[in-house]
């Protein structure tokens, strides 16, 4: 099966000093993986050069075989949502008008078409937002909010799903129905990147973990495979304890 994202030596500076060096991975749709590391491993770099909002990157990352940079914005749009860290908004829009923003790659005038409406329905039903469709995204909690940006991103009708720290600052429910509702996408299709810092999140959902150390691919593949005891200390500078959870899943304890 071909990738959908292709990537072969892919490599960034900033201001001299090498964030990401010879990134060589494939990825196909219906998967998802999680993208895990230290501070400053090069997790968040990656996530912007594939979603090709990091520009000056060497090396080749495709996606259906056209190189990122030579994509036009709007037909990637059609193919690829972000979901970022945080979205901060200074006017007074609301829950479902967020959402409504996902369609911008599609609208052709200034009304939404039957077709906007029916996607941006399905995406808020999807991520169970539509009881606060009508309040202000500003005044919605961390974790509304975050649902509220990663339902805007699926009223794209995307191929691939891109989250750079889906979970980050939200409390312990709100890190487990998000991760649910991207295993749920997996299952229909989609394939899903995701940053974290949660090695057990990254453990319990993901199909597939890439472990970043200083900007290089440290380990890749299965959960069980990439998430041992030597391979974390190794990557992390945390010894840890690694057993095995229903399903042969791996559940890591930290410290001696």
């Amino acid at each position: 099966m071909t990738p959908l994202y292709r990537l072969r030596g892919v490599g960034m500076r900033y201001d001299g000093a090498e964030v990401l060096s010879g990134v060589n991975l494939d990825f196909p749709a219906a998967q998802m993986a999680t993208i895990v590391g230290s501070n400053g491993a090069g997790k968040s770099t990656l996530i912007g050069v594939m979603s090709g909002l990091r520009h000056g990157y060497t090396g080749h990352c495709t996606y259906e075989g056209v190189e990122v940079s030579r994509w036009q914005r709007r037909g990637f749009a059609r193919r690829v949502s972000v979901v970022p860290q945080s979205l901060r908004l200074e006017f007074p829009f609301t829950a479902e008008q967020v959402v409504m923003m996902g369609r911008t790659p599609f609208c052709d005038g200034l009304f939404e078409s039957p077709e906007d409406r029916q996607a941006v329905e399905r995406a808020m039903e999807i991520t169970d937002t539509t009881a606060f469709r009508n309040r202000d995204f500003r005044s919605l909690s961390g974790g509304e909010r975050q649902l509220v940006v990663l339902a805007s991103a699926l009223a794209q009708s995307p191929q691939a799903l891109l989250l750079d720290e889906p979970t980050s600052f939200l409390d312990l429910k709100h890190q487990v129905s998000i991760y649910r509702l991207l295993r749920e996408l997996r299952e229909q299709g989609l394939l899903i990147i995701t940053v974290t810092h949660d090695l057990n999140l990254a453990a319990a959902y993901s199909d597939r973990v890439v472990m970043l150390k200083s900007g290089r691919v440290a380990a890749d593949g299965p959960p069980p495979e990439t998430l041992n005891s030597s391979r974390i200390e190794e990557v992390f500078g945390v010894r840890s304890q690694v057993w095995k959870a229903d399903g042969g899943r791996p559940w890591i304890v930290y410290g001696d």
